[in-house]
């Protein structure tokens, strides 16, 4: 739980789980990191807490769950950042992710040089409502090569070293 009650923002659980390179085996403890900026824009760099980040390991099946806040956004340059979660993904024997996760909908991803990138458009998500009391949650679920994959990749000389090659439609990168 990364909130507090005096914390603003629309909270939001961000759920999902990790896949291994073949697409379908859960991949049973990745730690999984997240972290964004409060619902103002802003990172906490400099408190003892470092609010908004946090990490945990994975179920037996693969799953975890954050409940947090919606992120807000802040300036870079000219142009507003889309709200985003961070995320660094990592499990034994995989190559590592290192990722940002965006909203449906969100009027800055246009303008966004990185969430307006072609392969960014998976990482586009939609948020959903679960219940009747208003909660929100937004399904992400990562697929991680491995490491011996991305090797050869990056020796082919790949743009993109994580493809994987059974379900390269599910690519995060």
């Amino acid at each position: 739980d990364l909130t507090s009650p005096d914390l603003a923002g629309n909270r939001i659980t961000v759920k999902g789980r990790v896949f291994a390179g073949d697409c379908g085996t859960p991949l049973t403890n990745a730690k999984v990191e997240i972290w964004h900026c409060d619902s103002e824009g802003n990172y906490d760099n400099e408190s003892k807490d470092f609010n908004q980040r946090a990490q945990q390991m994975t179920t037996d099946q693969g799953d975890y769950s954050f409940y947090t806040i919606f992120p807000g956004k802040y300036l870079n340059g000219k142009e507003y950042r889309p709200a985003h979660i961070h995320f660094r993904v990592t499990a034994k024997g995989h190559q590592e992710l290192v990722s940002q996760l965006y909203f449906k909908g969100d009027p800055h991803i246009a303008s966004d040089k990185w969430a307006s990138d072609k392969n960014a458009a998976l990482r586009i998500k939609e948020i959903i409502p679960e219940d009747v009391n208003g909660d929100l949650s937004l399904n992400f679920d990562i697929y991680l090569v491995l490491r011996i994959f991305a090797f050869i990749n990056k020796f082919a000389r790949v743009k993109k070293p994580h493809v994987c090659f059974k379900c390269s439609s599910k690519n995060l990168r």
